[in-house]
């Protein structure tokens, strides 16, 4: 380790702006409403082999049913979870000097048990009529989804709902894993990861589309200093540009992942990673993860206006998880500049000019000057240089 450090010393630093006056709706309502945009059941999966009804696996018997099933399996799957983790990331302990006593697998697999207990607890809650709006919203759209949706929204609490339930619970537990070492994290993550998987495996097509949401609300959470964003976000004022910035982009940060990873498909369709092709349904998903992921970072060095969260906690755990997950620096390159893009298209200049200098960083510290790619453009478009002198002119 030690690429990270002293990047760009101590002077890109400025203060905190002034408190929040109010008047601006949180981050985390906001974050939180993204789950009723993106909440639905996958079209992909035609569900031939399914024998029960989408209207009994959404009532609440049928999520009783399909909760207990997965705590029954949880105590067996969670110590499969950490042999798989351990068998991925052992090497990484020693490779990169991390102590030893950090890294607790009864406590993390003891902290990940609760998390689940309560994830499927409020799955199974009954929930009353909201966000019609959305339903009538995909009723326009698309007439065969609005049925499904109907039914989903009525008798099924939204992941929405998790968010505020959870979220301060894993962002604690996410605080408590990153004090000593950042990188702790990724163990963790990874439990978390193989735990979900192997929980979803034996349910049904329709129970995996439902569960797997509510299991997104973990990762995302886990995965992302949400809680941090939302903390450094109550300092600014109402009129601040940062906030504003955040705020524009927090409600498309989805969609811009998914444009990014559907260009990077594109550019890279035969790319195989540690789990599979990148169109690989599994992989798919947490690379659309990463990419907010490193979205929500930005935001955090753009309201704390400090480049900490990068240099500490982001890149260091690239540094160990992406080798070992076959992820190559050039994807990731290629990623930040797809990102730049489609930030840089949604931000008036002076939104721009509190969250793109953050994102130089970022370029800068995954460059091919300090990974030794000198090759990186081999495989992928040119970078366009006048792009990124205006961009960060």
């Amino acid at each position: 380790m030690g690429l990270h450090q002293d990047f760009f010393g101590s002077s890109f630093k400025p203060s905190l702006e002034k408190e929040n006056k109010g008047g601006v709706e949180s981050l985390a309502q906001q974050w939180a409403k993204k789950y009723l945009q993106n909440l639905q059941v996958d079209e992909d999966d035609k569900q031939t082999t399914d024998t029960v009804s989408l209207k009994e696996v959404v009532s609440e018997a049928g999520r009783k049913k399909t909760a207990n099933k997965l705590m029954e399996s949880l105590r067996s799957v969670s110590a499969k979870a950490w042999n798989k983790t351990e068998a991925l990331l052992a090497a990484e302990v020693k490779r990169h000097n991390i102590k030893p006593n950090l890294i607790n697998p009864w406590e993390i697999a003891a902290d990940s048990f609760n998390i689940y207990r309560t994830v499927l607890d409020v799955y199974t809650k009954q929930a009353p009529l909201r966000q019609l709006s959305t339903v009538i919203k995909l009723a326009r759209e698309d007439e065969s989804l609005y049925k499904k949706a109907l039914e989903i929204y009525t008798e099924q609490v939204a992941p929405s709902h998790l968010a505020t339930a959870i979220g301060a619970n894993v962002g604690a537990m996410r605080r408590k894993y990153t004090q000593d070492d950042p990188r702790v994290i990724g163990f963790v993550n990874m439990q978390f990861h193989y735990t979900s998987e192997m929980l979803l495996k034996p349910l049904s097509s329709l129970e995996r589309s439902f569960v797997g949401a509510y299991f997104k609300v973990i990762d995302d959470h886990l995965y992302m200093p949400l809680q941090r964003a939302y903390a450094a976000a109550a300092k600014h004022d109402y009129d601040s540009y940062a906030l504003s910035a955040v705020q524009q982009l927090l409600p498309a940060s989805t969609q811009i992942a998914k444009n990014v990873f559907q260009k990077i498909v594109e550019i890279y369709p035969n790319y195989r990673s540690y789990t599979g092709l990148l169109s690989d349904p599994v992989v798919k998903i947490s690379s659309i993860r990463d990419v907010e992921m490193f979205q929500v970072y930005l935001w955090v060095c753009g309201l704390e206006k400090d480049i900490s969260a990068i240099q500490q906690e982001l890149f260091p755990l690239c540094v160990m998880l992406y080798p070992t997950l076959k992820v190559q620096w050039e994807l990731v390159r290629q990623m930040l500049h797809l990102l730049g893009q489609e930030i840089s298209d949604r931000l008036t200049p002076k939104q721009a000019n509190t969250l793109m200098p953050y994102f130089q960083v970022l370029w800068q510290m995954f460059s091919p000057e300090v990974f030794g790619e000198l090759d990186f453009e081999r495989k992928s478009d040119k970078v366009d240089d006048e792009f990124w002198q205006a961009l960060f002119s």
